[in-house]
Formats: structure tokens, sequence, C-alpha cells
């Protein structure tokens, strides 16, 4: 039995009453650890029971693969070919979680047409039914292929750093992403932090930065510290949160997981749209009449 296969079988034993919880991970510019964060957000999910997918958007730059060590030895180009199902770009980790990588291939989702989409979106939520959270890890910055699938979750993890910049960043991305979907729920992440006064700092200023030009109440997630094993992790090629789990900055990711889980525990699917794929499938053939016009 090959491996898709195999995740196949496992499906069919699970309980799909219910599809994952759609989560994508957002940053205004790069640098502030995004993908570290979004890679060891999932593990620590997973560690905790939950079936978790990481989905590497960061098109070009592989850096899920860089930061596990692996690679995978099919890209979302295979699927469009028709050479593999989406199934097939599945590869599961050690850490205890799977993840498909897009590649560059996936930059083509917005030259589909509407029978190759509508079958990819359909063969997304059959994916999707064998995990309680899927998580994107988009690329840097705000690119208008990706906003379908950004607009289509069920919430937003917004990373960002103190440095001014990166907090101005950060809030123009939420800023685009309210202005098409109020109704998004956002999550607050400062990485880095050098102490807890500073993250706090942080995350209040973009706060009520939000609360007084959005009228948006975010989520204050949390804050990881600037912790000199991180880097040593990200060159051993191995996740902080596995080859250091007692860390400041596992520690601490550790907590803010717990938090995520009330916090997402509180909030309600959208479930008058319907989940993921509908929502994307939507946005993808009912905006305007086009997947990427507001």
């Amino acid at each position: 039995m090959d491996q898709a296969e195999r995740l196949r079988s496992r499906l069919k034993e699970q309980d799909s009453l219910k599809s994952a919880k759609t989560i994508a991970v957002v940053s205004g510019k790069g640098g502030v650890g995004k993908s570290n964060f979004s890679l060891n957000f999932s593990i620590s999910l997973a560690k905790k029971g939950h079936r978790v997918l990481l989905f590497d958007l960061d098109i070009g730059m592989g850096n899920i693969e860089i930061l596990l060590g692996s690679s995978s030895p099919l890209s979302f180009a295979d699927y469009l070919t028709g050479n593999a199902s989406l199934f097939d770009l599945i590869v599961p980790s050690e850490t205890g979680i799977d993840y498909i990588s897009g590649g560059t291939g996936f930059s083509r989702i917005i030259s589909m047409d509407s029978a190759s989409a509508s079958r990819f979106v359909g063969d997304l939520g059959k994916v999707l039914d064998g995990y309680d959270f899927a998580i994107f890890d988009m690329g840097a910055g705000m690119s208008e292929q990706y906003l379908a699938i950004i607009l289509a979750v069920n919430e937003i993890i917004a990373i960002t750093a103190p440095e001014p910049t990166a907090m101005m960043d950060a809030y123009a991305a939420i800023k685009y992403i309210h202005h098409s979907n109020s109704e998004m729920l956002f999550h607050l992440v400062v990485n880095r932090v050098r102490s807890q006064r500073e993250g706090e700092e942080t995350l209040g200023r973009i706060e009520q930065v939000l609360l007084r030009f959005l009228g948006k109440q975010p989520v204050k997630l949390g804050m990881l510290p600037d912790d000199p094993l991180v880097p040593q992790a990200v060159k051993r090629q191995v996740p902080f949160s596995v080859l250091y789990p007692k860390a400041p900055a596992s520690r601490a990711l550790k907590l803010m997981v717990s938090r995520y889980e009330t916090s997402s525990n509180n909030y309600e699917d959208r479930k008058e749209t319907g989940g993921f794929a509908s929502r994307l499938k939507r946005f993808l053939f009912e905006r305007e009449g086009s997947a990427w016009t507001k």
C-alpha cells in the first residue's frame, strides 16, 4: 500500500463529520519568523493530539522543508499536470504533522480553468476531512493571487516583531484582509521580544490602532522571546520545539497553543457559508466574476 492509499484508508477510518479548522499565518514583511512559527505551532498542536496539515505556500522559498531538513518528491505542478493526486503531495513528518509543499506550481491556481479549479477545490475538501487543523503558511506581504485562500480560512494569525516597520506592515496586512472580509477573526503574535514588557507594549499598540481605525478587536495570542536556541535549531534543521522542548521559546509556544485552543473553542465556524472548500470555491468563481478582483 503506497502513501496515498494509506492516507485514504486513514480518512475512511476517521470521523469526517467535521472538516479541518483552517488558519492562514500571515506577516506584513519577511524576516519576522513566520514560517518557523507556522511549523512549530503546527507541531505543538499535534503534540496535543490534533491532526494537523501544514501547507507551505511561501512560494519559491521552501522554508518548511528547509526547517524540517526534508524534501517532497512531488509538487503542486505534478497535481496540475495529472501526474499525482492531492493525497500524493502529502508528506508525513516525524514531528507528528503532515505537510504539503506548494512549490512554484501553486501560483498557477490563478490560471486554472473552471473545471480544473473545481476539481482542486473538491479534492482539497476531501483532504481536509482527515484533519483537525489545516494551517497555511502564506508568503510574506499580501499577494492578490492568494487572497481567495486567505479570505476562505476560518482565522488569521498575524505575526509581527517589535520593530516599528514590522508593526506597520502587520497592520497594513490586517487592514487589507479586513476590508475584504470584516468578519475575519485575527490573532496577534509578536516574535523575538526582548522582554515581557516589550511584547505587551507591541501587542497593545497594534490593538489600539486596529480598534481606532478599523473598529476591530484582535485576539492577543501572545509573544515569543528572542531565544538564541531558535537559530541554533534552524541551523540543525530541526524544529526548535522538538530539539529544545524546554527552551524559553518552546515554553512560551506551549502556553500560546493552550491559549489558542481556548479562544478557538469559543469561536463558531461560519457555518452559514459552508466549510473552507465551499468558501474557496465561492471566492474563486463568484467575486465579480473573478478570483482576484475586489
